[in-house]
């Protein structure tokens, strides 16, 4: 098969394991990238993530991080649930954070696709990301035309909205690649005004993480910034405030994953519930979850905060 037929092909078989869009991009060095994020970084909008320091290089060229490379081939996964916390007092978890780790559920998939490419075209070297190692998934996904980055700082497909986890696979075929769209925030400002934390610049595009409340509930070890204590809007784990509030996601379609299916029982916590959780409870209550990461102390912590 010629190139053009190898793509072809790669993109149905990724629809048909679930995928809800793929799109590729040349693997080339990233020279506009490289100095936002370097100005991103000396502006200290990471916070305590010190890690988005490192490997710097291979953040911005994916031929250092996998040698050999020609294509990254971006592909999105939906999350989307129209399931919601029953009590409305309750602190609240980012929709993403319902059902099982994602990175486990959408990394299965993929090392699955890959697989498959493995053994249906002849000596493929890659691998495979899922927020993990130094990749600019979202700027490969702007790169690869999957979508393009609203003013909150998240992609923004035109025809699925923003609620989808973003993976990629860097391998040494040489498929055809995709374009860029345009940027259709317009003049809309919904998600800059409605931030509560000011995290997102006057003008867009440029995100404070170190002011997001998904960072100061997830990513932050120490205890959360008094000045944040009227500013949290009951999230105890991550936000969506920014996604809620824009109008490209009345597009979003509820996903078919049943891993992401929220068990009965956190939709069914109460205020006091969750406000006398014990460790066991956490335990049983995100088993396989990516709300593991904060620990026990840490919603504990984040819980106390809302009270």
């Amino acid at each position: 098969m010629d190139k053009k037929e190898i793509t072809r092909t790669i993109k149905a078989k990724a629809k048909e394991m679930g995928f809800m869009g793929i799109a590729i991009a040349k693997a080339e060095h990233m020279d506009e990238e490289a100095a936002r994020l370097e100005n991103w970084l000396t502006q200290n909008n990471h916070g305590e993530m010190s890690y988005l320091e490192n490997y710097f290089d291979k953040r911005v060229d994916p031929t250092l991080l996998v040698p050999g490379s020609k294509s990254v081939i971006c592909l999105m996964y939906n999350y989307y649930t129209e399931e919601q916390q029953e009590d409305p007092l309750a602190p609240k978890l980012a929709m993403y954070a319902y059902g099982k780790d994602y990175h486990k559920v959408v990394k299965k998939k993929l090392i699955q696709l890959f697989k498959w490419m493995s053994e249906s075209f002849e000596e493929v070297d890659g691998r495979c990301f899922v927020d993990s190692a130094p990749v600019l998934e979202r700027d490969w996904a702007r790169r690869s035309g999957l979508g393009w980055v609203g003013k909150h700082s998240l992609l923004i497909n035109p025809k699925k909205g923003s609620y989808f986890f973003l993976c990629e696979i860097i391998c040494d075929l040489d498929l055809e690649y995709d374009h860029p769209i345009k940027d259709h925030c317009g003049t809309c400002t919904r998600c800059i005004e409605a931030c509560p934390t000011d995290a997102i610049s006057e003008e867009g595009y440029i995100m404070d993480g170190s002011k997001c409340i998904s960072y100061l509930t997830i990513e932050l070890k120490n205890d959360i910034p008094d000045a944040f204590s009227d500013q949290m809007q009951n999230w105890m784990f991550g936000c969506d405030i920014c996604q809620q509030v824009c109008p490209w996601n009345k597009f979003s379609k509820p996903h078919q994953e049943e891993k992401f299916q929220p068990k009965e029982e956190l939709l069914k916590m109460r205020k006091q519930d969750w406000e006398e959780i014990t460790e066991d409870v956490f335990g049983k209550l995100f088993e396989g979850s990516a709300v593991k990461r904060t620990k026990f102390e840490g919603l504990k912590r984040n819980i106390e905060f809302l009270e």
